[in-house]
């Protein structure tokens, strides 16, 4: 076992130091490879911008964030947690200035954990957290609609969706099964493949539909083309933004993560 010295008074400190980060997590009803792509240009984009970004796939599947860029589960913050390993071993720097995080390595260790190990989860998260400008959050329900550690609950939340009604649905009934867990508070709605007024089209009728029914507030948090830069970019392991900086899809991915810093 490795030396874990979780000294709580000190945690506590280090956690009330500094400015606190924006932790924001993405739920999608899209493919993998779609969220995946999101997720790694719009978090190169924010590290072009000027902050410090960590990824953390919060995800039960092998097909979460860390598969975007090849990355194997090594240490996890659930080992942490287990007093396995130590905080500073969980980090994996990975291109285009990112650091990447693995919550657990499959859904189901969470589910054996004590209460003390909770704890200890979701405090070690916090000081992670602390390590970064952005958190962004590969995040995913379990089977009572909850997250697995509150700060995801907290902090705020994105849907990712498309064009379509078959995703207005999709998109809908996630959001009506986040409502019932935290109860009335407002979500962001992303749309990608969309141009700007197609997805101001869906999120319009999405926002409608959510205040009538659910009584609850949607922001719009943009849109991000279709555009074969980004498979194209993807192919030469690069961002869109870096590799295609004028392309449609660097453009929104610009926008949205200039919207998303101040917000």
């Amino acid at each position: 076992m490795a030396n874990f010295d979780f000294d709580q008074a000190e945690g506590l400190r280090r956690m009330l130091a500094g400015p606190r980060p924006r932790i924001v997590t993405f739920l999608s009803i899209l493919k993998d490879e779609e969220k995946n792509a999101m997720l790694a240009n719009l978090g190169a984009s924010l590290v072009q911008g000027g902050s410090d970004v960590l990824l953390v796939d919060a995800r039960s599947v092998s097909k979460g964030i860390a598969s975007r860029f090849g990355a194997a589960r090594r240490a996890t913050l659930l080992e942490v947690a287990r007093q396995e390993k130590a905080l500073d071993e969980v980090i994996q720097p990975v291109s285009q200035g990112l650091g990447l995080v693995s919550l657990a390595r499959v859904r189901q260790d969470l589910g054996s954990l004590s209460e003390a190990e909770m704890q200890r989860l979701g405090t070690s998260f916090d000081l992670l957290a602390r390590q970064a400008s952005v958190v962004m959050v590969d995040g995913e329900l379990d089977t009572n609609n909850a997250f697995p550690v509150s700060a995801m609950s907290d902090g705020q939340i994105v849907v990712q969706m498309s064009p379509g009604a078959a995703s207005l649905k999709s998109a809908y009934s996630l959001i009506k099964r986040l409502n019932a867990c935290l109860g009335r508070r407002s979500f962001g709605v992303l749309v990608t493949g969309a141009s700007e007024d197609e997805a101001r089209l869906v999120y319009e009728n999405m926002a409608r539909t959510a205040s009538r029914y659910l009584a609850i507030q949607l922001n719009f948090m943009g849109s991000v083309p279709a555009d074969e830069h980004l498979g194209r970019a993807a192919n030469l392991g690069r961002s869109v933004i870096d590799a295609f900086p004028l392309a449609g899809a660097s453009v929104a991915f610009r926008r949205l993560a200039g919207q998303l810093s101040l917000s």
